[in-house]
């Protein structure tokens, strides 16, 4: 089974877009392409050995952290790179160019790891951890005061959120649709559009056949699969977000649960035809992850991780990519405009549903699969 695209992926890609279309600082931009190009060759053939250097207690020459790309580059230099690097007089190289599980794995394997800390989530950090490629996170060093502890893991810690959304075709619905609305066709004709896997699926699918916003939780699998079954021949399902983006924008469909970036995108872009809403919707965490044996040591790992839940540089991620703050503390900083579309504003986690993390932790696999063999038989 291929691997499933990330938000964090997804955020890449929608900033590539962004960047074409002229909204995104090509200056920034180019910067951080110039860092990520000089990355794998610094440390390549030498991480392990840098790795141990640092665990004996020397500064390492630079930390490394992965993502996925795009203006993620230059939004993650400007947010986090550039300030570690003023607080701690380390750099922090941004290298974009994607750490896919199979990645991971293999420089693990072959003792000869490139990354520090990687832009990750819960599924990935479970599946990596729990199979012996990650560090612990070490919370006598990650602060555990400037972030949600529920989303504080073993193998990972929430670095920003993100939520799945329900979006409309204000031309063929009037009102806010609600996840009853979603499931009943008769009610309101037209196709659905659900993500090509359960996560984030199933908790509206269960709302919607009358479970109970704080009753979620373990997910009973065979009731939310049998109500997504349901309108089956009247869905359609998206691998990217840029698929999800389309097939709101077209037409195609009439309602849609996506990510609230691509929400926000289909609202500006079409004038207000697509509107959205964080009722009820899910909130889910991105998260950090620390290779196992990491160029620059464990501990430095966990520093850099720390010195990202700083408030102003969230602040500034938000801006540029939409992300929310994982740190409470940067609700003051955050302008007030901004919030319409800040999935971690105060007034918005209080209308959401926070994701189970350590129920999918320790379900998404096998569940992915039998979602896949629904909407595919």
């Amino acid at each position: 089974m291929r691997e499933e695209q990330t938000f964090a992926q997804d955020c890449a890609e929608l900033l590539r877009d962004e960047l074409a279309a002229g909204r995104i600082d090509r200056r920034t931009f180019l910067r951080g392409l110039a860092a990520l190009g000089i990355a794998p060759a610094a440390l390549a053939g030498s991480g392990l050995l840098a790795g141990e250097a640092a665990a004996q207690g020397a500064k390492p020459k630079e930390v490394v952290l992965a993502n996925f790309g795009g203006d993620a580059v230059p939004a993650f230099t400007e947010a986090f790179a550039k300030p570690f690097e003023a607080q701690q007089g380390v750099k922090m190289v941004i290298d974009g160019s994607g750490p896919t599980t199979g990645k991971i794995k293999a420089m693990v394997d072959a003792r000869k790891v490139i990354w520090d800390i990687i832009d990750s989530g819960t599924g990935q950090a479970y599946q990596l951890g729990e199979a012996g490629y990650l560090e612990p996170i070490d919370y006598s060093i990650v602060d555990k005061k400037k972030l949600d502890p529920e989303f504080a893991y073993k193998w990972g810690v929430i670095n920003y959120y993100f939520s799945t959304v329900l979006a409309w075709d204000s031309s063929k619905i009037q009102g806010t649709p609600t996840y009853a609305d979603f499931f009943d066709v008769k009610k309101i004709p037209g196709k659905r559009m659900l993500r090509r896997t359960g996560l984030a699926m199933l908790e509206p699918a269960l709302i919607a056949d009358g479970v109970a916003p704080d009753k979620l939780y373990p997910i009973d699998q065979k009731r939310a699969l049998a109500k997504v079954g349901s309108i089956k021949a009247d869905s359609l399902y998206w691998n990217s977000g840029a698929e999800s983006q389309q097939l709101m924008r077209t037409g195609e469909c009439v309602m849609g649960l996506l990510w609230h970036t691509r929400a926000n995108v289909l609202e500006r872009d079409t004038g207000g035809r697509i509107k959205w809403t964080f009722a009820q919707a899910i909130l889910q965490p991105g998260i950090w992850i620390i290779p196992k044996n990491p160029p620059a040591g464990a501990a430095w790992a966990n520093r850099a991780i720390n010195a990202m839940q700083e408030p102003a540089g969230q602040v500034l991620l938000l801006d540029r990519m939409g992300n929310g703050p994982a740190n409470p503390a940067a609700a003051s900083l955050v302008k007030p405009e901004a919030n319409r579309a800040n999935p971690a504003a105060p007034e918005n986690i209080a209308k959401q549903i926070k994701f189970g993390g350590e129920w999918w932790m320790q379900n998404q696999e096998q569940l992915a699969q039998a979602f896949l063999d629904l909407i595919s038989s």
